[in-house]
């Protein structure tokens, strides 16, 4: 078979090159393992305006929760408001039965804030970008509400992660 070339896309055809990418991954994924319950998950929070203030977005899929982005605008930083993201987003990623979330934050971001919140450092990718790191973390979603069905218990939790042994 003779060797195509490679174009290099532009910004919009990146754009769309990726979406179309992800859709092909995640189907081969969910053949793969047997999990077909990958939904996007995102949220805002708006001034009195309905200019964007903060807001998160990642997905779940196969009982994990990634949250690829968080933010809040500079001038409504340490009033609580990523604080809020994080528990609307956990809560629920617990009604999608997931049991961890995991996200990305660069060295020079908001490490101690994650940390803070209960997330667990677990590696650091140094170099990314240079004289930095990227830092991945994970928290281990653990039930709030007994009696809800869509939760997992703290007994399956442990059996599946291996806590407690």
């Amino acid at each position: 078979m003779p060797t195509r070339a490679v174009a290099l896309l532009n910004e919009a055809e990146c754009q769309e090159l990726e979406s179309f990418l992800a859709d092909r991954i995640y189907e081969f994924n969910s053949q793969t393992t047997g999990y077909f319950d990958g939904k996007l998950l995102a949220g805002s929070i708006r001034d009195d305006a309905g200019k964007v203030i903060a807001g998160f977005s990642g997905h779940t899929w196969g009982g994990c929760c990634y949250i690829s982005h968080v933010w809040v605008h500079e001038q409504h930083r340490g009033k609580g408001l990523g604080k809020t993201l994080l528990q609307v987003a956990e809560t629920e990623a617990r009604h999608r039965n997931c049991m961890q979330v995991v996200l990305l934050t660069h060295s020079f971001q908001a490490p101690g804030f994650y940390e803070h919140l209960g997330y667990e450092r677990k590696y650091a990718i140094e170099g990314r970008p240079k004289g930095h790191s990227d830092i991945v973390y994970v928290k281990l979603l653990r039930v709030r509400h007994p009696h809800d069905p869509r939760a997992w218990s703290e007994d399956l939790l442990e059996r599946a992660t291996g806590a407690g042994r």
